[in-house]
């Protein structure tokens, strides 16, 4: 029985993907480092580790990730501090019935653990979730699958009787590697052949894959 959902973070349970890729493009034409419109979307879903290699084959080996690193994060934590954190539609609702119907709930995030647990805790979510496995503990995120394997164990399941609930290519990748179940709600991306191959659904609201949860665990 499937009774288990790991949900991504950016782009899931919060709409930050886009101010992400836009500080990124920013502070990239700030910094004279011109156009990085591929790096930004390859970037989606990686950790810290792994974004920097991207970044360092597409651009070279001189690009200043560090830098470059530090000042998107200062442009996106004023962003948020002037907009507000935007909590995607049908969270509120998705983690609540999952809750009370008893599902195991995760969360896998390439994002830093610090970063991750204070938007949490702004939405006021964290309690849903029994672990939360971040970017900064496993060397290679998504799409490698250890953070989704790490999460299934520590949570006590087997990955093939647990969806992952994600928005990009990356975090496909990662969670169908891992031997899972993804869903993926698109947000900036949309699915290509091979993905769309990986898929154990597509949805374009959380609502809809809560509505899908609904009619599956009544046998419909």
């Amino acid at each position: 029985m499937t009774n288990t959902i790991i949900f991504d973070m950016d782009g899931v349970l919060f709409d930050t993907e886009r101010i992400s890729c836009g500080c990124w493009e920013e502070v990239g034409q700030a910094m004279g480092l011109g156009d990085l419109s591929e790096g930004v979307r390859g970037c989606v879903g990686l950790n810290k580790n792994d974004a920097e290699i991207l970044m360092k084959e597409l651009y070279g080996e001189e690009f200043p990730f560090d830098e470059f690193r530090t000042t998107v994060r200062a442009l996106m934590k004023q962003r948020l501090l002037e907009e507000g954190l935007p909590i995607k539609e049908g969270v509120m609702e998705i983690l609540d019935y999952l809750d009370k119907e008893g599902y195991i709930i995760g969360l896998a995030s390439s994002t830093m653990k610090k970063t991750v647990m204070s938007h949490l805790e702004k939405a006021q979510i964290t309690h849903y979730f029994r672990v939360v496995i971040t970017g900064d503990m496993v060397k290679h995120s998504k799409p490698m699958p250890d953070i989704y394997l790490m999460a299934c164990e520590e949570l006590g399941v087997t990955p093939t009787n647990a969806i992952a609930i994600e928005d990009s290519p990356n975090g496909i990748r990662s969670a169908y590697r891992a031997g899972m179940k993804p869903i993926m709600v698109p947000d900036l991306i949309e699915p290509t052949p091979e993905i769309e191959s990986m898929l154990y659904g597509k949805f374009y609201s959380l609502l809809d894959v809560m509505d899908y949860l609904k009619m599956t665990s009544n046998g419909a």
